[in-house]
């Protein structure tokens, strides 16, 4: 993950920082499920919609765990490497994917584009695909009391 690390707006908190983080998510989990009120130094409220309040909690818990952070448009492009980062794979593996037309891939020039909404379309399609040939072992062991 380090190219996505090193993206623009990447926070890495500090040890201070993810404390502060895990008492604010711990404080948004037990707060209005709704919407949001955040008041400003200067007083004045705000009210965020409610995907804000869920994305701003996960984004809490994360930096809580001391975890980095990065906010990644949906339509963001990234490099192979990028994209490889994500789906936890060699970058030649990806290339290789990407060849096979297993995800949409544009060109720059000579360099090969992926977006992030294709990468993350084709994780979850990987992720569904995986459970359910694991749940299929999980029934055929039962069926042959393997005692799972």
């Amino acid at each position: 993950m380090q190219g996505l690390i090193e993206r623009p707006g990447t926070v890495i908190p500090s040890e201070y920082d993810a404390d502060l983080a895990a008492t604010a998510s711990r404080a948004l989990a037990r707060a209005s499920k709704d919407s949001l009120h955040v008041r400003l130094e200067g007083g004045e409220e705000l009210t965020l919609p409610k995907a804000v309040t869920r994305l701003l909690s996960h984004l809490l818990m994360e930096m809580g765990q001391g975890n980095a952070v990065t906010i990644i448009p949906i339509h963001a492009e990234l490099t192979t490497q990028e994209a490889a980062d994500f789906l936890n794979v060699s970058r030649p593996h990806l290339v290789k994917m990407l060849n096979e037309g297993k995800i949409v891939h544009h060109r720059v020039g000579t360099h090969r584009r992926v977006r992030f909404e294709d990468v993350c379309a084709y994780k979850d399609a990987f992720e569904k695909e995986r459970r359910a040939k694991m749940e299929a072992l999980a029934q055929e062991a039962q069926d042959l009391g393997m005692g799972y």
